[in-house]
């Protein structure tokens, strides 16, 4: 019989309590990788969902996802006269937080240009795209939303009318789309106070100055309630795809000779959001979970010596009846293979049970498990080398002990 397995069995509660608690650590670098391969994909979904070739942004500024962008909602029918685009769409995104069920939700408002857009491109789960030019929207699962309720935003009820899953922002709040022109009536609502005053402070500028003294008319007109209060609103970007065949860097550079935006490109927009918003969460995550394998491999050598100290009186009787040291190698190798393997099945295991219930996207591939695999073997191979140094320097004499 295999020495290994018999060692095991003669104490199997203890093993098994010891493999629970590697699965346990285990699980802990797993759920790190997941959480950090989630950071990236909420950071990016919207970039690479919407599939833009251009994003068109307020000059000397680096996009809607790195600083505040503002362009007239008019930008988006000047581009459509510079040659070589096929589409654009205003781009509106912004956060708002809300309170529901006597606690706060927080709410990622993203507009769509519609009727071009009406959110097909949205992987939906129930319910149906935007039908109307108002007061319609999907919601994300995660917002907690029914389809078909009504929702109070600003001074509109909206109604759910399609819902989708794993739709989030930077922050992972569930999104919300909207057309353009509700999520910008969202985005600016004044309260009637607000709008007051500001009709108030327009009276009194137009006193102070020439023409309020020479055109007393005029005083009378700023106060009327069909005039705006406030300037008329500004979208964060236009997305533009061009033409099949078209040669993007020319329609970039023929965009960029204006004075009052600047382009980027989708994969510029990405590179942004890694290097910039995320970039130091992103960091902060990649060395706490490197330092967590270092952590696993120093725990699991402590364990294996452990364990090898349990057993130096058998040890050393193998090497009075004349074991060779290959047999001692092989007892404490597969074993601390067996207890690696073990604990990385019950962290598998215990990751699909526990990571749902996250509040962030913890995101498993295949190839991060095939890869934490590999870094178990090697911590077991590694962890085992004390126990082996230890068992290595047992003399046969000691049975006697």
């Amino acid at each position: 019989m295999n020495l290994a397995i018999r060692d095991i069995r003669h104490s199997i509660p203890r093993f098994l309590l010891t493999a629970v608690g590697i699965g346990m650590l285990l699980m802990i670098v797993m759920g790190m990788s997941g959480i950090y391969r989630g950071l990236i994909e909420d950071a990016l979904l919207l970039v690479d969902k919407i599939g833009a070739d251009l994003w068109i942004v307020q000059h000397d500024t680096r996009g809607p996802f790195a600083e505040i962008s503002r362009i007239p909602l008019k930008m988006e029918d000047r581009i459509l006269a510079v040659p070589g685009i096929k589409s654009s769409r205003a781009f509106v995104s912004h956060t708002i937080q809300e309170e529901r069920n006597d606690k706060p939700l927080r709410i990622v408002v993203q507009g769509l240009s519609w009727p071009q857009d009406k959110g097909e491109w949205i992987p939906m789960t129930n319910g149906r795209c935007l039908a109307s030019a108002h007061f319609e929207m999907i919601a994300d699962k995660s917002l907690g939303f029914r389809l078909g309720e009504k929702i109070y935003l600003g001074k509109n009820v909206y109604t759910v009318v399609g819902l989708t899953r794993n739709m989030v922002g930077q922050g992972g709040d569930g999104i919300a789309f909207f057309t353009v022109r509700d999520a910008i009536a969202i985005q600016f609502d004044n309260s009637g106070e607000a709008v007051r005053l500001e009709r108030d402070a327009r009276r009194s500028r137009a006193i102070q100055q020439d023409i309020g003294n020479s055109r007393p008319e005029l005083l009378d007109r700023s106060s009327l309630p069909n005039i705006p209060a406030l300037a008329g609103p500004m979208i964060s970007a236009v997305i533009v795809q061009t033409e099949q065949g078209a040669d993007i860097e020319k329609v970039a550079k023929t965009i960029s000779g204006w004075k009052d935006v600047s382009v980027h490109t989708a994969e510029n927009q990405r590179n942004l959001l890694l290097d910039g918003s995320v970039d130091k969460a992103r960091r902060q995550i990649g060395l706490f979970r490197a330092l967590l394998v270092v952590i696993s491999a120093i725990i699991m050598s402590l364990i294996l010596y452990t364990l090898t100290l349990d057993k130096i009186h058998d040890i050393a009787m193998l090497k009075l009846i004349g074991a060779r040291n290959s047999v001692i190698l092989g007892l404490i190798i597969q074993q601390a293979i067996i207890l690696g393997g073990l604990g990385y099945i019950l962290a598998f295991y215990f990751g699909r049970w526990i990571f749902p219930h996250f509040p962030r996207r913890v995101i498993i591939t295949t190839n991060d498990l095939i890869g934490l695999a590999v870094i178990v073997l090697a911590i077991s191979v590694l962890s085992s080398l004390l126990g082996i140094w230890k068992a290595m320097s047992v003399q046969p004499n000691e049975v006697l002990s």
